[in-house]
């Protein structure tokens, strides 16, 4: 199985994170409040949810595991940092790149992004690429989309996609797919006034200091794109009004902020070298004439045959962290993959291109909670693995069990490994922890070798000993 089965890359345990992020001084920095918005969080929810599945339906993703894993890791880090009067309950923060040469970005309501191929391969650095996606996420964190939308006309939710989707692409192109639908709707959910830019500024560069960037990057990346728009400007420009002075403010608000840490990945221009390699994104025009193709990620092209020893009925136990402790056979090794722990037995792990995959064996990560409610965090879990293994399905119905002396949920999954090209079993299991977020660990074998298996994944959960405070 691919490392695109775990949850976006956490690196670092999420709620050391989270306690890291609470350390920044707020003290100097520019309050910020949410304006009034007769619409309800549910409503930024379902219509963040509408609206991408239109876009993913419309435009072209480009499907890379290297590199939606690597934006993802970054919108994780951001999110994370988030002030907590600003957290919504429900919303669902994901991160997507379009294959589309323009440079654009867009946030919907609720929290899914959409990030251009040319707007990372525009960025001089990693820190120019965030502060375009902190900006975007405080757009969503302040309830922009529907607080707009509180002063204009009424809507019905269901109705809005096309336009939005106008909105997104933009120009010419933009007006064809937004045809037919209600009038100038788009405008509140893609593009602000003045005001709501200045405050995306300034919370964007507030986040960016919690998470470990340079918020003083913003105002250098704002620099960098509009010297890349030609006589018109990019399109993300033209969607975002300059609420004047912005490089000045911004460079005003980040003279307030302590940055924590460094949360720079190393792995920036790596990445662009990557996208330099690929088939050139598609235009604007391209896509509304429908010439555009989402990048079908390729299944099983390896197929490989892969030998390894059954489990240990002997155990190992090993403290990941410092509020976790498992014990697995000791014939697997501990191997830390960025994305969380993984114990694999010698053979069944793989590493090629910088991307990880393993056929045998569990991993370990803790990704982002929220709603208090397991089975809807687990299922908000599931939606994220699903987008980089189009083949996982869910195998049978989820069922309670104690993982780490808490309530817990293990539900059986299919899917087809990258590695041998073959039906693989995939059991994922979760449980909360004290913070709200959510420890989960995933079991992968080949389905011919799932009954070998089943006994060792459940002595596996069974051994889970939680401690976090």
């Amino acid at each position: 199985m691919t490392h695109t089965l775990s949850t976006r890359r956490y690196g670092r345990w999420l709620p050391a994170a989270l306690v890291a992020a609470a350390m920044v001084s707020a003290s100097a920095q520019t309050k910020i409040a949410l304006d009034p918005n007769k619409y309800s969080v549910q409503d930024d929810v379902q219509l963040g949810r509408e609206a991408s599945v239109e876009a993913k339906k419309q435009l072209p993703m480009l499907n890379d595991a290297r590199v939606d894993d690597y934006v993802e890791d970054i919108g994780d880090k951001l999110v994370a940092a988030i002030p907590a009067e600003f957290r919504h309950a429900g919303f669902e923060y994901t991160f997507d790149v379009v294959n589309q040469k323009e440079i654009n970005a867009f946030a919907l309501p609720g929290g899914p992004m959409f990030l251009n191929r040319g707007m990372i391969e525009s960025a001089k650095t990693e820190g120019e690429m965030a502060s375009v996606m902190a900006h975007e996420i405080s757009h969503v964190a302040l309830r922009h989309g529907t607080a707009q939308a509180t002063k204009g006309q009424k809507f019905q939710i269901g109705a809005v996609a096309g336009q939005i989707l106008g909105a997104i692409v933009g120009g010419a192109a933009g007006s064809v797919i937004a045809q037919g639908s209600q009038f100038g709707l788009g405008a509140y959910f893609m593009k602000y006034g003045r005001e709501y830019e200045r405050q995306a500024d300034l919370l964007g560069s507030q986040i960016m200091a919690r998470a470990g960037y340079n918020p003083r990057e913003m105002a250098s990346m704002f620099k960098t794109i509009a010297g890349e728009g030609g006589r018109s400007g990019p399109e993300w420009l033209s969607s975002h009004p300059d609420p004047g002075n912005r490089a000045a403010a911004i460079e005003k608000e980040a003279s307030t902020l302590r940055v924590q840490g460094n949360a720079n990945t190393g792995q920036f221009q790596s990445v662009k070298a990557r996208l330099n390699g690929m088939s050139p994104a598609y235009t604007a025009e391209q896509i509304a004439n429908g010439q555009a193709r989402t990048t079908t990620r390729p299944v099983g092209t390896a197929e490989r045959v892969v030998n390894v020893s059954a489990p240990s009925t002997r155990y190992r136990t090993y403290t990941p962290t410092n509020f976790l402790r498992i014990s697995v056979p000791d014939n697997w090794e501990q191997l830390d993959t960025g994305d969380g722990v993984t114990y694999a037995p010698e053979g069944g792990f793989f590493e090629e291109n910088g991307a990880t995959a393993f056929t045998h064996g569990v991993q370990i990560g803790v990704a982002q909670g929220g709603s208090g409610n397991l089975q809807r965090d687990t299922e908000q879990l599931l939606q994220t693995f699903a987008r980089g293994n189009p083949e996982l399905r869910q195998a049978g119905n989820a069922r309670r069990e104690t993982i780490g002396g808490r309530t817990g949920l293990t539900i059986p999954l299919t899917n087809v490994s990258e590695v041998t090209g073959q039906q693989e079993a995939v059991y994922l299991s979760t449980a909360h922890l004290r913070d709200g977020s959510v420890l989960y660990l995933i079991g992968v074998t080949p389905r011919q070798e799932a009954a070998t298996y089943d006994r060792a994944f459940r002595q596996v959960r069974q051994s889970m000993q939680i401690a976090d405070r």
